[in-house]
């Protein structure tokens, strides 16, 4: 019965390995404009998770309508292991509570593959902003007789909640102002339409790192290796900014079990490589590789998490 057992098993692996084998070229889809984090953990990936494949890995940015075109253009996909979406945290567990409808379910039409990356959300000011840090940001807001203005990069997004947390645990009077997106936000913040941003840190680090930008607190329960000099928010006394925005991997439904173990395989490896884990390490971002079992999980924790405050605060978006 054992001699069974792992004949049956080695003949699961060698199945898995020819179906994700079957082109050439692999997919990985992501539902962001060209130069976003997102996409740079993926370019990232790629070259190591091509070898760990045994051929060629593309990126493919396919933006538009907070993530869902690129998401169906997954789902419809054939559930071969050959197209595989990387996303955000925003459209896989934040937008089923932030639109009365979407195009695709993430239980019915996706398989989960594993975390990749977490991120969290860096608080950052003009450099001509006084406040030394986030306490002080806060404390200033209190003293002033309007709202600050404080950007986001859209409505719903990781940053705009992370405003709403921030306001919450700490009664700053706050202005949200949503952009689409993060680059907008920052050349406004630059040039002092917007006195505050919430964003991931792996797409702030090049303007603090370069002076363009103050860091006033990380969102995160340790220091970040590429900012060791930014205090936490729980370090200056601010509690209940929890923001982690992973990136996941998810293939489209029915996807075999052994493909999704074995792109699993593939992916947890990647990131294995030193020199992968050090890119992404510089880059302001953590790896994470996980089972699938646990991004169902967190997947399920996290569209829990988001639905209560999105509810609470009554934000929507109409479609």
């Amino acid at each position: 019965m054992i001699k069974q057992f792992l004949l049956a098993a080695a003949l699961g692996l060698s199945i898995a390995t020819n179906a994700v084998a079957q082109t050439q070229v692999m997919r990985i889809v992501v539902t962001f404009a060209p130069g976003g984090p997102v996409e740079l953990v993926a370019r990232i990936m790629a070259e190591r998770l091509g070898k760990e494949l045994g051929r060629t890995v593309i990126v493919e940015n396919k933006p538009g309508a907070n993530g869902a075109i690129g998401a169906v253009s997954v789902v419809r996909s054939p559930p071969d292991g050959n197209t595989v979406w990387l996303t955000s945290v925003g459209a896989a567990a934040i937008n089923p509570a932030l639109y009365k409808s979407l195009p695709y379910d993430m239980q019915r039409d996706f398989a989960p593959v594993a975390v990749v990356v977490n991120n969290v959300e860096l608080l950052v000011a003009n450099q001509d902003e006084p406040s030394k840090d986030a306490a002080e940001f806060v404390a200033a807001t209190k003293s002033r007789p309007n709202p600050t203005a404080i950007a986001s990069s859209g409505i719903g997004s990781i940053p705009h909640l992370a405003i709403e947390q921030l306001k919450d645990a700490t009664g700053a009077k706050l202005l949200h102002v949503p952009y689409k997106g993060g680059a907008l936000a920052i050349t406004d913040l630059m040039g002092g339409q917007v006195r505050g941003f919430f964003g991931d840190v792996p797409g702030l680090l090049n303007y603090v790192q370069g002076g363009r930008l103050k860091a006033l607190g990380v969102a995160s329960p340790k220091r970040l290796p590429s900012l060791p000099d930014v205090k936490t928010l729980e370090e200056q006394g601010i509690k209940g900014v929890d923001t982690n925005n992973w990136y996941a991997m998810f293939a489209p439904a029915k996807t075999p079990a052994a493909v999704v173990d074995a792109l699993n395989k593939a992916v947890r490896n990647t990131l294995a490589d030193p020199q992968v884990r050090e890119k992404l390490l510089k880059a302001g971002t953590e790896p994470a590789p996980s089972t699938p079992q646990a991004l169902a999980a967190l997947l399920k924790h996290d569209t829990d998490k988001w639905a209560k405050l999105i509810q609470d605060k009554n934000i929507r978006i109409d479609q």
